[in-house]
């Protein structure tokens, strides 16, 4: 490490008394200890220490580098950016810390004898020559190696850290590193700096590369090419959705990768490692596509199923008349007269193991599905059966969405992850797959546009035969914020029985957001698109200008007595002047300021206050809250006021109260503003749709389709015109490279769908 970067931070050296808290996952952790001695001084025996350890340490006397400050809370405490083991000076601090408790029998005399034979640089002698002990006379071969072993594992951490960090790698991104690797830690990554790609998140290439440099990797070296080729084809999955890559396009991606640098990589010496990686198993390159194993593998998979699952016999038929007199019963019980196409739904659903309901706002999935529901349950004899719970599950790709499911059918629906016991990252932790299947005769799959590849795949394989399966969605909204484009591939196999609803049924009179809705479907704007209506206007006005006048428009909602859960603005994009972050910082300050006596919480830049409506980021099976779910703050909890004493925020997500930790707080973020991928399966009151051409490259029809159909009850638009106008024009329908609908047809055998007069 640097010595003039050290002399330029604050120190403090000192023994830990106990570690305050500790997140195991990132190594986050405040540490008590006993102050030996500070850089500035403090006038304290003991202070916290803040910062990232690879693991816990324990009554170690150690050296902190970094920067005290005044915490408003919890006072003078020191952020940590690197530490390392004390080591003493001069022969009395040697001799007393080499008799310390930290190396068991090691007495003063034994310290004194080998001070007496090694000096005052003892410690630095034996770290580099452990066998020096053994030419100490009366020094035990075990006092020996308790105190090279003891010492050696003092420095060894601390070491691999600091090295790290001249690296050029921040304190969390190196106890990252040393938790991944631990004792092989510095082997791994100065042999092959690369390999961080794949196994660290949050290091990308180019952190790679620039150790790379430093460590002298050619450009041209065979393991920065294959990190180059291997990171650009996973960095395509997961920023565009593509399942595959042409080569000839990955390529091309690669070069990008790989040249940032203003290099001379040529395309013939990838193709050659395409090829080594194709013929080892790490990637799959059939046809002159490539893939990710992963995708590869679900993409095979999930063709594979849905086949399966066409091929399936349905264990009940019925006769016509039968049919025909049961949905009269359901239409007179319900005072509902049905339309022919929703007819032939129900009749497909009730004949076909697997078959996809799709249509756009207003056009009646809702009640098709309740009819599909209720069909089944009176032609099965579900209501005659002992058993109470009704062998049908209702699953959606979000909490928002299974709740709006569960509260249009009167039954009770689940994520599909919750479905399918997903308990962690990675597929182990799945309950249900095919060795151990879910229960039940029918699944209605709803918002099945927003399930990507990978989740497609572990829900198909944990359907068992005989279980029919009816996927419902939307495929003209945006696809799923993972790879793939399922529900679009699944219609364009042209293999699975599907009815598409195109009549407009609720909201059909005076309903201009539905109308819109319908003409984006057909790639335009009507002529009256920029006049006000009952439930919609346009607002013209330039990006720079766009975050004052939601600012206003939100003012008047207030004024109306709509409050912020009524209200939610929609945008393309994170940063810019009418961005995510800075919008949800404006409306922060208009819909709940800080007040003397309201608490908070900050989290990077960002204050957490009570009442905020904040937006799950991350999956969180544990406590039920996944990805895109919305909920309140309603609590800010003081130490005292816990059972464990730590400082917690309290969320409430409709009914669930999940408490987060301040080193949890990267798993929420401010919801008065949301990207339209997170809105998806949700419906508000109140929706804000600023667009501007700054916003060109995101400017697709359905992104915009997607958010304006979250819109009740009133759909605001502001910006420009003419943005408007390209999202409308340009199809990004099936833009990602996917292979599903074709191997669903090459795997596809002539099974019979449906029997003939039966249902």
């Amino acid at each position: 490490m640097n010595e003039e970067w050290k002399a330029s931070m604050d120190k403090i050296t000192g023994t830990v008394s106990h570690v305050i808290f500790r997140n195991e996952k990132n190594g986050y952790t405040v540490l008590n200890i006993h102050v030996d001695d500070a850089t500035p001084a403090v006038d304290a025996s003991s202070i916290s220490v803040v910062g990232h350890f690879p693991f816990p340490p324990e009554e170690d006397l150690l050296t902190f580098y970094g920067q005290f400050h005044e915490h408003e809370r919890y006072g003078r405490q020191f952020n940590m950016e690197l530490y390392e083991p004390y080591i003493p000076e001069g022969k009395p601090a040697v001799i007393q810390y080499l008799s310390s408790e930290r190396f068991p029998g090691i007495g003063k005399k034994t310290a004194s004898r080998v001070v007496a034979e090694l000096g005052e640089s003892a410690i630095d002698k034996i770290l580099h020559q452990p066998n020096l002990l053994y030419d100490i006379p009366d020094i035990k071969r075990q006092q020996a190696d308790v105190l090279t072993e003891r010492l050696m594992e003092e420095q060894e951490i601390a070491g691999v850290m600091s090295r790290l960090i001249t690296y050029g790698f921040g304190t969390e991104l190196a106890t990252k590193i040393i938790q991944a690797y631990k004792g092989e830690t510095l082997n791994v990554v100065e042999k092959d700096p690369y390999q961080l790609v794949q196994d660290i998140e949050g290091i990308g290439f180019q952190k790679a590369d620039a150790l790379g440099v430093q460590l002298g990797i050619a450009p041209t070296e065979k393991k920065r090419l294959r990190a180059g080729l291997l990171f650009s084809l996973w960095q395509m999955s997961q920023s565009v959705g593509h399942v595959y890559l042409p080569v000839d396009f990955w390529i091309e991606e690669a070069l990008k990768v790989l040249n940032y640098r203003n290099l001379e990589v040529d395309a013939t010496m990838l193709q050659k490692e395409i090829v080594e990686l194709d013929e080892e198993g790490t990637v799959a390159v059939p046809d002159e596509r490539a893939y990710i194993l992963s995708l590869f593998f679900a993409e095979k998979g999930l063709a594979t199923n849905v086949n399966r699952l066409l091929d399936t016999e349905i264990q009940e038929t019925f006769a016509e008349d039968l049919y025909l007199k049961t949905l009269g019963e359901l239409e007179q019980d319900f005072d509902i007269t049905y339309a022919e196409r929703q007819k032939e739904a129900v009749e497909l659903a009730l004949k076909s193991p697997l078959m996809i309901l799709t249509g756009g706002p207003g056009t009646g999935k809702t009640t098709v599905i309740r009819a599909i529901v209720e069909m089944f349950k009176r032609m099965r004899g579900w209501n005659q059966r002992k058993e109470k719970k009704l062998p049908v599950l209702l699953a959606a790709p979000t909490g928002r969405a299974a709740k709006r499911m569960a509260e249009a059918t009167g039954l009770k629906a689940f994520t599909i992850h919750k479905w399918l016991g997903w308990r962690g990252d990675e597929e182990e932790f799945l309950e249900h797959d095919e060795e151990n299947p879910l229960e039940g005769e029918l699944l209605i799959i709803d918002e099945a546009s927003m399930i990507d590849l990978w989740l497609a795949n572990q829900l198909f394989k944990a359907i068992p035969a005989g279980m029919q399966v009816i996927i419902v969605g939307d495929e003209d909204q945006l696809p799923s914020v993972g790879p793939g484009q399922v529900l679009g591939d699944l219609l364009r196999s042209e293999k699975i029985p599907a009815i598409s609803l195109s009549a407009v049924y609720r909201q059909a009179e005076g309903s201009s957001i539905i109308d819109l809705a319908h003409d984006l479907k057909e790639a335009k704007l009507s002529a009256d698109f920029t006049e006000a209506k009952p439930d919609r206007s346009f607002i013209t006005c330039q990006g720079t200008s766009m975050p004052d006048v939601i600012i206003q428009i939100c003012q008047k909602a207030m004024d109306k007595g709509y409050t912020a859960r009524d209200i939610q603005v929609l945008a393309p994009m994170y940063k810019g002047t009418a961005g995510i972050h800075l919008l949800n910082e404006r409306l922060q300050a208009l819909f709940n300021p800080p007040k003397q006596g309201k608490r908070s919480m900050t989290y990077g830049d960002v204050p957490f206050r009570n009442g905020d409506i904040v937006l799950q980021l991350v999956n969180n099976p544990e406590d039920n809250v996944f990805n895109g779910d919305r909920g309140e703050i309603i609590a800010l909890l003081k130490e005292k006021e816990t059972e464990d004493g730590k400082e917690k925020l309290v969320v409430n997500f409709d009914g669930i109260e999940v408490y987060y930790e301040k080193q949890d707080l990267k798993q929420i973020t401010l919801a008065y503003c949301s990207s339209i991928h997170k809105a998806q399966g949700s419906e508000f009151p109140i929706v804000i749709v600023p667009l501007s051409m700054s916003y060109r490259r995101m400017l697709k029809r359905n992104l915009l389709y997607t958010a304006i159909t979250r819109a009740r009850d009133s759909l605001i638009m502001v910006g420009e015109q003419r943005a408007f106008s390209l999202a409308a024009e340009t199809n990004d329908q099936h833009s990602r490279y996917s292979h599903l609908h074709i191997r669903i047809q090459e795997a596809s055998t002539n099974h019979e769908n449906v029997k003939e007069g039966q249902y």
